[in-house]
């Protein structure tokens, strides 16, 4: 297969750059390795919006892929689907695709906020302190609550979390993976939030007695090989 020049991607980093947690940066990780391409990353941090406003966005993630800027996760899916069909496909069909809308929308507006508040006290420690002063104003003004508050409430948030898995749970305990046999774009963008919570906080997401466990460690076998053959 030939073998193109290395995608670019501003990567969101804690105060050590080589701690990358942004559940979306995640997605495309595992997004540009199933298509076997190359990728860099750029360190970017929730201060450096000058670095990415060029490209229209102040998120990340953001790619670079030969000259061509697309920034939101699931927007370069779509990209790397339409731009690479030579490749292995991401959704596997329109009913693939379908899925993966669906987990996009139910990770980022149920799962995450529940994340956001049980391990929020994790994810403010490991930010760089040029970092924490946005982080602070912006998760108070996002919750109408300090951080302290959103600390106490911590275990309500991790509960609920437990309970919103459930579903997730029964699934993966019939199959190996949420698209079957093999994993997808759905998968990588629940695979892009466990690794978020395993960087800032392990949660022992590995344990592979458990059906979300044994799936766990299955995606990310799956992406190490991709990144082998796309080295």
């Amino acid at each position: 297969m030939e073998q193109k020049p290395a995608i670019l991607m501003y990567d969101l980093a804690a105060a050590d750059g080589a701690l990358r947690f942004s559940p979306f940066c995640w997605r495309t990780r595992f997004a540009i390795a199933h298509k076997q391409l190359a990728l860099e990353t750029i360190p970017w941090r929730f201060t450096d919006k000058e670095a990415i406003a060029k490209f229209g966005s102040e998120r990340v993630p953001v790619i670079i892929d030969q000259g061509r800027a697309v920034h939101d996760s699931w927007r370069i899916a779509e990209y790397l689907e339409a731009a690479y069909p030579d490749r292995p496909s991401l959704f596997g069909g329109s009913v693939g695709r379908g899925l993966a809308r669906f987990i996009n929308k139910w990770a980022d507006f149920t799962l995450h906020p529940l994340i956001l508040r049980w391990k929020i006290d994790a994810i403010f420690a490991i930010l760089h302190e040029k970092d924490r002063s946005y982080f602070r104003a912006s998760r108070e003004a996002r919750f109408g609550k300090t951080l302290e508050q959103l600390a106490e409430e911590a275990p309500d948030a991790a509960k609920l979390f437990e309970q919103a898995l459930v579903p997730l749970r029964r699934t993966l305990g019939e199959q190996q993976f949420l698209c079957g046999s093999e994993p997808y774009y759905a998968d990588y963008i629940l695979c892009g939030t466990f690794q978020w919570i395993e960087a800032v906080s392990p949660a022992g997401f590995s344990n592979t007695d458990d059906p979300l466990g044994r799936w766990y460690a299955d995606v990310l076998h799956h992406y190490n090989n991709r990144l082998d053959q796309s080295a």
